[in-house]
């Protein structure tokens, strides 16, 4: 298989190769497969296309500007947020073989076992990141994190979904995310590899562009809003002085769309930033439906995410709307900001 999809064949598929025909190739890999999870996925993709044609939509219909609520976090909730959750959480929650969903909009868990039915999947979404660009046409995203639903056993709490749900990144078994731009892009994995898809407008499906994504491991570009810098940790401050050098030689690229800056780091390599702040001292990003999914997508792709103590995945959430700090991407990226941090300095010429 070439890197690009629109030609050759896929395991006997001759053409273009679909995410669903992606899916369901990749099931066939594991004998105990029943196709709950492949039909899992294709809510997502269905969620995702409708909501890529409500924000191509956006200048035209009634969808601009706030709803003049605050979300859980405390944050104004944009229209766009309000129609993203509901298609999301509609799309998902049809299927069968998912027992929670939980929301970066909603304050708790959507406890679906009430219904009677045996949810083996808890699915975490972030349903529109960056939406408040949406008014000027910037990129904005959505992003998505798959865990099995534990053995009970596991729980001290029979029947608390909630506590269920607080596993730490490591054990997801799918994580991904659209970004929705000039193209609208989806990008996922299972554990086995980063892909790359696009939306074909004309067939309405979402079609392989990429198999296999690998990040570089070494890209002189950093992405991070350098108007908190001063409230940086003293550390990171220093390798921002440093990057600025002659001799380190970086460009810094950032959009303020998580979505948009992470997928041209996972594409060209590069590393982002969301250190603590004064005002958000535990870091603004959410580790359940931002840190931890795409954390999974550039570990996967030969990458790195670390809060500044430890490996992102394999942080135990102790609350569901926890947040944490991040650095993530190219693998050598990472791993010069995590010297700083532990005042090693500027690594050698």
């Amino acid at each position: 298989m070439s890197a690009t999809g629109g030609a050759g064949s896929f395991h006997g598929l001759p053409g273009l190769i679909t995410i669903q025909q992606h899916i369901i190739a990749n099931q066939r890999r594991h004998s105990e497969a029943t196709g709950e999870f492949s039909f899992l996925l294709s809510g997502i993709t269905i969620a995702t296309k409708v909501l890529a044609s409500k924000v191509r939509k956006a200048g035209l219909v009634d969808i601009f500007g706030a709803t003049g609520e605050q979300n859980v976090q405390g944050e104004t909730v944009q229209k766009l947020d309000r129609i993203a959750n509901d298609l999301l959480m509609h799309c998902i929650g049809y299927r069968r073989s998912v027992g929670a969903l939980a929301s970066e909009e909603n304050e708790t868990v959507v406890d679906l076992t009430e219904t009677g039915r045996a949810g083996k999947y808890l699915v975490l979404f972030d349903p529109l990141d960056g939406s408040s660009n949406i008014d000027v046409n910037i990129p904005t995203g959505t992003i998505f994190s798959i865990l099995v639903r534990p053995d009970r056993s596991e729980w001290s709490e029979a029947g608390d979904v909630q506590a269920e749900i607080l596993q730490a990144g490591v054990r997801q078994v799918g994580a991904g995310y659209v970004l929705y731009s000039g193209a609208t892009t989806l990008v996922y994995t299972t554990g086995n590899g980063v892909h790359q898809f696009v939306l074909d407008p004309e067939i309405g499906a979402f079609v392989l562009v990429k198999e296999r994504i690998t990040v570089p491991a070494r890209k002189k570009v950093y992405s991070v809003n350098e108007a908190n810098s001063g409230s940086f940790p003293a550390e990171v401050r220093r390798y921002l002085d440093w990057t600025k050098t002659e001799a380190a030689g970086y460009s810094s690229r950032y959009v303020g769309s998580f979505v948009a800056d992470f997928h041209r780091i996972l594409m060209q390599g590069g590393i982002f930033l969301y250190p603590p702040t004064a005002k958000a001292p535990s870091g603004k990003l959410r580790l359940m439906y931002e840190a931890n999914p795409m954390s999974l997508l550039i570990e996967q792709a030969g990458g790195s995410a670390i809060d500044g103590n430890g490996r992102i995945l394999e942080k135990t959430p102790k609350k569901l709307h926890e947040r944490t700090p991040l650095y993530i991407g190219s693998k050598d990226e990472v791993a010069v900001v995590e010297g700083f941090l532990r005042g090693k300095g500027a690594p050698a010429a």
